[in-house]
């Protein structure tokens, strides 16, 4: 089991569905606007010193809480239920984890857990864990 927490002052919430498109003659060119290179080399950064010696093997569970700075109105620990959703933020994030060599494929994870909070740390909890097959079988 691998488990970390990434604190920010800000999490980045571009994500992955904002990528960018262009046509030079005729053909589509797609491309990763500035925002997003950024947030991709920030997650980058700080998942690389909890990368593992070795790649994950066989079905992982990820869980992820993304710990937002609190506003106005929020209490500590209440969900945050707007935008991004926890699916763009977390396809980003998994891409960035694969890249850098958690697992060979984030097709991997099978389990998957991400919620959104209001914290006054802020920051993105992760805790990645090989499933032993034999302890999670469900009929």
């Amino acid at each position: 089991m691998i488990e970390f927490f990434l604190p920010m002052e800000k999490i980045p919430t571009t994500t992955h569905q904002q990528k960018k498109v262009n046509v030079r003659n005729g053909k589509p060119i797609f491309y990763e606007p500035v925002e997003l290179k950024n947030a991709r080399a920030k997650f980058e950064s700080l998942l690389a010193r909890h990368v593992p010696p070795d790649k994950l093997k066989g079905p992982i569970r990820l869980t992820v809480k993304w710990c937002f700075p609190m506003i106005k109105g929020v209490r500590i620990g209440q969900y945050k239920t707007t935008k991004p959703d926890t699916d763009n933020l977390q396809k980003l994030f998994k891409d960035c984890m694969t890249k850098l060599g958690f697992w060979k494929d984030d097709a991997q994870v099978a389990s998957e857990i991400a919620e959104k909070f209001w914290s006054e740390v802020v920051g993105i909890y992760v805790r990645v864990e090989e499933w032993d097959d034999e302890l999670y079988t469900f009929l």
